[in-house]
């Protein structure tokens, strides 16, 4: 055998059996994938449901009333879907239209919490599901929704009580999953990608807004 063909067979060699350890090694890799992803989505297996606890909330000022399952998804969040933005919404309507609205299921929609005129809070989706609220799945996978009660062309609507309230609700929820207070991360409905809607509106104040979020960020930390 020549050197020059022991060469090439020695290079067959080795380039064979580094496809076959880059092949074990990428197996090994997938592998791994595959089992995390069996490990967050064990509970969608039929007969299996991840346990909950019935009316509990996720913030300590709201109370529990459940949405239509119809109208959000289960999931695992943030270990299915990272958590980085709250989206602010306008009910166009009261409070309790609101939360019949979201307690049938054909409207196809609800957001996690509602917070009223007075201040108070309703929870109605778990944090960790995924709420239909801002009309673009990505959107919705990635955020906590937030109704206010009111009309976007009524800034009278929008209270002092309601700003204090959202502020603490939204403080928390950035707290929790470590979102930057500001305004790529704290949006209205309007700015999510293919909506049609335009809530909150110009009289919301968002300079405002902001600043009593940071506020409460800071009286909690």
């Amino acid at each position: 055998m020549g050197a020059r063909q022991a060469s090439r067979d020695g290079d067959r060699r080795i380039g064979r059996r580094a496809l076959l350890v880059g092949g074990a090694v990428a197996a090994a890799g997938t592998a791994v994938l595959a089992r995390d992803e069996l490990g967050r989505l064990w509970w969608r297996a039929p007969g299996v449901v991840k346990p909950r606890k019935e009316g509990e909330v996720d913030y300590a000022g709201a109370r529990w009333v459940a949405a239509s399952d119809a109208n959000w998804r289960r999931a695992d969040r943030p270990d299915d879907y990272g958590i980085d933005m709250v989206v602010v919404h306008v009910t166009q309507g009261s409070f309790a239209g609101a939360v019949r609205a979201f307690q049938n299921p054909a409207h196809q929609a609800a957001t996690h919490y509602i917070v009223g005129q007075d201040g108070r809070v309703t929870q109605m989706i778990r944090e960790l599901d995924v709420a239909y609220h801002a009309g673009n799945r990505a959107y919705n996978e990635r955020s906590i929704g937030i109704e206010h009660e009111g009309f976007v062309d009524r800034p009278e609507d929008f209270t002092d009580a309601m700003y204090t309230a959202s502020a603490r609700l939204t403080a928390g929820i950035c707290a929790r999953y470590g979102i930057p207070v500001d305004r790529e991360h704290i949006i209205g409905h309007v700015e999510v990608p293919g909506t049609d809607h335009t809530d909150p509106g110009p009289h919301w104040d968002w300079d405002r807004y902001l600043r009593l979020v940071r506020r409460a960020a800071t009286a909690h930390a």
